[in-house]
């Protein structure tokens, strides 16, 4: 009998994993496969407490329990075996299909992993339509969420509720919202997946069991995880997927969301720290767990040809044949393969399928040690010789690797790299062919990594648990008979009696006191408020960076509390600094306070702008290139090309490439620093710019990751450009996708018109209205046209599929577009078996769908030429004779042989005596108009 294949859809909190244990005890042998190696030992520990641990193996690629008589097999989803035919299988998280680093391994087990009696996939129901087309045989089953899930906004960190989850994409901020936590909240446990389940258990532990109320997490948690959280914070909607940073999707956010709120009990989400506020369209998709369906799922080919490397390349480059797939981006086996095969002492080695296979197999070994892809391949090339020489690695080697990281001294970082390094010699000991005592190195490495792991939590707790920091925060003991206490609202009392509040290092004196009683609460809270201001203050001296910020109107922030502003400096690059600190203090207060903001705004500013900052120190730039460098950091990074127009095109090609080494881009229109045009660096430069300026109210800086934004009434021009965008009509784009747009334009027939194109929707993110009202600010005319769409033609028809409408096209990956139109509710579904009750015998004729395209015309600004002012008049009205000396001064037609031009040829008006044409007039370039400058024959070298 064939498998009977179940696809288990729905939000998370439906217990659809816990559906699956309960499945595959009820057979003889099972196959569970989960996305983490955590994940997979939170399950075997379950199963091992209801059948024991005679009967469960857990396989992952750093760890292998396999006894004799295993009947279930709990795995990562990479290393589920194959061949052993388990009654039941099943794959948790299925939605990984499309993930861009893993996917092509979950479509893999989607398409060829199967149960003898069922098979079930488990995952969101954005998977729902890929799953019917490449299985058509698939069951569905829909599990509705047991708790409700809402949205409660912005929180700060200090007024985050109890029992909540913060979640970072990066380990610095994790650690540096532990670390704030620890101050504010007494304490918060850390839990990452690249931690070791040992550490990560036992940092759950200390949550689970109420030593701290706060979770720090990555995205880990998301997958499966299960926790006693009530409320999950996002401090960040954006990660770095192993090649570029983006933003986070809806059904991704809600994947993490989804851990707050356990069976019944419900759960809330929200952000906090610098993440902006979420969208009301991605707030209605996560509480309503309604998601756009996934459109392609990640592919690679798993049939792979061993006679040669070129071959088993070749094999792993092959494009999938289903329209659902697309096929993987390379990954880090692939990648390191590719390295080997350069080498000419591996290839030499990897002659004949046997030794191409292991070749194969040793490029698999992961890169937890993340040092550099050189430095891997040279391990992964050591590894192929000894077992091509001897077919074992040594006893020897593995021993010296090994006693390399067996060392539980040093910090956080020191012990989370020796946690990577025997990640390595963990997955390969679980490879008993390739050494002799397989599984004494198995104990060996597992023992050093428990060592390592529970060293780890040691550090953690201790840097991140300390309940008297949230002590010291709420009470002051102050010496003499005055006890102030200073409350989380920053209210001061002092011996109960209400004096004040405390903003920062000011004072401020209840108002409702007068007279007598005001001088007395004013004596009373500088006897009490001495001691306060000097501890205050040297906490803000050792606080971390992470906790200091501006404002987009030059204040400085600690938290929440105003502790100064800036002030225009010597130049842009060097802003003053003041500070607001009470008189009462004292100097040395105001000091300690100016000297912490003046080391966080050099360390800011040198960070943010480091470019900009290497570019003004480089001394080896001479002439032309050092003075269109000066000004490219006099205007922070932004340059409008035609400002320096004539240096440009002076520049040798060496001055050129100098200058491009410090990553400056000579675009068709301005001249500017990728890395300048990041949210971070746009926003500080935005206010070095309004101090520099002496603004009275400084703009804003545009949302991170719209490829255009409106523009903004009241706004001096200049704003744009230090905005990273160029102002085109009612709206301004960014101008690294202007340059992208241009180069599109460049090929197109601008004066007899051209149609838009997908392309050039999908990297301005607009809709087909909103892209011709910006075309036209840029100075072209719009037509617009409607003409029947192509009619589909149904698949094995033997017809290509029509194009997709221009006017929806997919907006580019990096252009996260806040202001773009919310997309169509997709249609309801419909069971293949459905049909209307009645059906008419003859469809009625219906009239042709239209589809809207708009023509576009270059339409630049008409300028008189008294030249041609003449030109197309007939004989006799308006014509003017033409002076005596031009052209010999004979009527047109009857130039004289030999002068100025051959006989039967007319000269042209302004030509001069001697038959030699008058210069051309110079053709003007309205600078403000960047395709006027492309119509000119503006064409720049770079």
């Amino acid at each position: 009998m064939p498998s009977d294949i179940i696809a288990v859809l729905g939000p998370t909190n439906t217990g659809k994993t816990h559906y699956a244990i309960d499945r595959m005890l009820g057979y003889r042998s099972g196959v569970i496969g989960l996305p983490l190696r955590l994940l997979a030992r939170e399950v075997y520990d379950k199963l091992v407490a209801l059948r024991g641990p005679s009967v469960v193996a857990l396989v992952t690629g750093e760890e292998r329990i396999v006894p004799p008589r295993a009947q279930y097999w709990v795995c990562t989803v990479e290393a589920m075996p194959a061949g052993i035919g388990p009654e039941f299988l099943a794959v948790d998280e299925i939605q990984l299909c499309a993930d861009p680093e893993r996917g092509h391994v979950f479509t893999d087990r989607l398409l060829h992993a199967r149960g003898r009696v069922e098979t079930l996939f488990m995952g969101s129901d954005t998977m729902r339509g890929r799953i019917a087309n490449l299985i058509p045989e698939a069951r569905f089953v829909h599990r509705e969420r047991f708790s409700a899930l809402s949205y409660t906004g912005v929180k700060k960190v200090s007024r985050m509720p109890p029992r909540a989850a913060i979640v970072a994409f990066s380990v610095d901020e994790v650690y540096g919202l532990a670390e704030l936590l620890r101050r504010q909240k007494g304490g918060a446990a850390v839990v990452m997946g690249a931690l070791s389940p040992r550490t990560r258990n036992a940092q759950v532990d200390l949550y689970q069991n109420g030593d701290v109320d706060y979770l720090v997490a990555t995205d880990a948690i998301g997958m499966g995880l299960n926790l006693d959280v009530s409320h999950v914070a996002f401090a960040g909607t954006s990660k770095f997927d192993g090649r570029r940073h983006r933003y986070l999707r809806a059904d991704e956010l809600a994947q993490i969301a989804g851990r707050a709120g356990r069976f019944t009990t419900p759960g809330s989400f929200g952000v906090t720290g610098a993440a902006n506020a979420l969208e009301p369209d991605e707030v209605a998709a996560i509480e309503n767990h309604q998601f756009a369906p996934l459109r392609k799922l990640e592919w690679r080919n798993s049939v792979l040809e061993y006679g040669s490397i070129a071959r088993l390349i070749a094999s792993l480059e092959l494009n999938p044949t289903h329209q659902d797939l697309v096929r993987a981006r390379d990954a880090d086996d692939l990648i390191a393969l590719r390295t080997l095969a350069a080498n000419p002492h591996v290839a030499g080695r990897a002659q004949g399928a046997p030794r191409v296979k292991l070749l194969w197999d040793i490029c698999q070994v992961p890169d937890f040690r993340k040092v550099s892809a050189g430095e891997h391949a040279n391990l992964l090339a050591r590894l192929y010789d000894y077992l091509t020489d001897t077919g074992r690695i040594p006893d020897d080697f593995m021993a010296r690797h090994v006693a390399m990281v067996d060392r539980i001294e040093g910090n956080i970082d020191a012990l989370s790299k020796r946690l990577a390094f025997i990640r390595t010699w963990t997955y390969v000991a679980q490879r008993p062919d390739w050494l002799d005592d397989a599984a004494h190195w198995r104990d060996e490495t597992r023992a050093v990594e428990d060592r390592l792991s529970d060293a780890l939590h040691m550090r953690l707790t201790q840097q991140f648990v300390d309940r008297r920091t949230s002590v010291l925060t709420r009470r002051l003991k102050l010496k003499e008979a005055l006890v102030a206490e200073l409350n989380t609202k920053g209210e001061v009392t002092v011996e109960g009696e209400f004096i004040g509040r405390l903003d920062g290092f000011r004072f401020q004196q209840d108002p409702s006191a007068s007279g007598e009683a005001a001088r007395t609460l004013r004596a009373a809270a500088l006897a009490a408020l001495a001691p306060a201001f000097s501890l205050r203050a040297d906490t803000f001296y050792n606080a971390p960076d992470t906790e200091i910020d501006f404002t987009e109107q030059g204040g400085l922030m600690w938290g929440e509390h105003a502790v100064g502003k800036l002030t225009k400096g010597a130049d842009a690059l060097s802003p003053g600094i003041e500070v607001f600190v009470d008189e009462d203090a004292g100097p040395e207060i105001a000091e300690k306070v100016r000297r912490r903001l003046g080391h966080w705004l050099d360390r800011r500013i040198s960070a943010l702008f480091e470019p900009l900052i290497g570019l003004k120190n480089d001394e080896s730039l001479t002439g032309l290139a050092r003075g269109v460098a000066f000004r490219l950091v006099e205007s922070l990074g932004v340059l409008p090309r035609h400002e320096v127009a004539s240096d440009v095109k002076s520049l040798e090609q060496d001055a050129r490439g100098a200058l491009r080494k410090h990553g400056i881009r000579f675009g068709q229109f301005t001249l500017f620093m990728p890395l300048m045009l990041k949210p971070a660096p746009t926003r500080l430069r935005l206010l070095l710019w309004a101090l520099n300026n002496d603004l009275a109210d400084f703009p804003p800086a545009p949302p991170p990751g719209l490829v255009t934004i409106p523009a903004l009434e009241g706004v001096d021009a200049s704003y744009y450009p230090q905005s990273g965008y160029r102002l085109c009509g009612a709206r301004a784009i960014r101008i690294d996708m202007l340059e992208r747009l241009a180069d599109m334009l460049r090929s197109a027939d601008t004066r007899g018109g051209f149609e838009n194109t997908a392309d050039m929707l999908s990297i301005t993110g607009l809709t087909l209205e909103q892209f011709a009202a910006l075309m036209q600010g840029m100075g072209y005319s719009a037509e617009r046209g409607e003409r029947p769409k192509p009619v589909r033609v149904a698949e094995g028809d033997g017809a290509e599929a029509p194009k997709p409408d221009e006017a929806e096209a997919t907006p580019a990956p990096d252009a996260a577009l806040e202001d773009a139109p919310a997309a169509e509710e997709a249609a309801p579904e419909v069971e293949p078996d459905a049909a209307p009750e009645t059906a008419p015998e003859t469809a009625p004729e219906t009239a042709p769908e239209l589809e809207v395209f708009y023509t576009f015309r270059w339409a630049p600004p008409r300028r008189t030429n008294p030249a041609n002012e003449n030109r197309g008049k007939p004989a006799g009205e308006g014509r003017k004779k033409r002076a005596d000396g031009q052209a010999g001064g004979k009527p047109q037609g009857k130039a004289p042989r030999g002068k100025g031009k051959p006989a039967g040829k007319a000269g042209k008006p302004g030509d001069k005596p001697g038959g030699k044409p008058a210069p051309r007039p110079e053709r003007k370039v309205d600078p403000d108009n960047p395709f006027a400058m492309a119509l000119a024959g503006f064409k720049p070298k770079s």
